[in-house]
C-alpha cells in the first residue's frame, strides 16, 4: 500500500517537472524533509529561476537523484513562482482575447 502511494507521488504530468525546495540543515540531527512542488517545465527557462537554477548546480551539481533540487527557503520559492506566474499573465490574457 505505501509503495503505491509513493509512486503516484512520482507521477507528473506532462509537461510539468516536480522540484524539491528548503534548506537541509546539517546542523540539525533530524534531517529536514523538503517540500515538493510540480511546476511547469518552462518555468525552467524563465530569467527569475536561471540564478536559482545556478545555484543548485553549485550546491548539488547535475548528478543528483530524485527530483531537482533547489536550494532556497518555501517563503522564496512561493514568491518567485507566484512572479512568474503573475508575468505570465497578460500574454495569456492576450491569448484568450485574440481567439
Amino acid at each position: 500500500m505505501q509503495q503505491e502511494e509513493e509512486e503516484k507521488k512520482m507521477k507528473v504530468k506532462k509537461g510539468w517537472v516536480t522540484v524539491q525546495v528548503g534548506w537541509e540543515e546539517e546542523e540539525e540531527e533530524e534531517e529536514r524533509e523538503l517540500e515538493r512542488f510540480n511546476i511547469p517545465i518552462w518555468y525552467l527557462y524563465h530569467p527569475l529561476l536561471e540564478g536559482l537554477l545556478q545555484r543548485a548546480y553549485d550546491v548539488y551539481g547535475y548528478h543528483t537523484h530524485g527530483p531537482l533540487k533547489l536550494p532556497c527557503s518555501v517563503d522564496d520559492f512561493l514568491h518567485l513562482r507566484w512572479r512568474i506566474h503573475k508575468e505570465s499573465l497578460p500574454l495569456h490574457h492576450h491569448f484568450l482575447h485574440s481567439c
